[in-house]
């Protein structure tokens, strides 16, 4: 459901990307803005955990992409 203080913005989409967001809104009975509003928030939410990622393993040392190779080879992994 969306919320009273809900903001209203004009989003054009591609047309097969509209034409499946009107059928799963069908499908599940939701409206189209809950749909771009739940998948907003999964990419923003994704962003997030990404970010604290980096913030969590700043202290690790840098590796290059050579390097990163070269142990991946030597582990077997590769």
């Amino acid at each position: 459901m969306i919320e009273t203080s809900a903001k209203r913005a004009t989003v054009y989409f591609e047309p097969a990307l509209h034409q499946a967001i009107r059928l799963k809104a069908a499908h599940t009975n939701r409206s189209i803005s809950e749909i771009v509003n739940d998948a907003v928030r999964f990419a923003l939410r994704e962003d997030e955990e990404d970010l604290a990622a980096f913030d969590k393993r700043v202290a690790e040392p840098l590796m290059s992409y050579e390097a990163l190779l070269k142990d991946l080879k030597a582990h077997g992994k590769l």
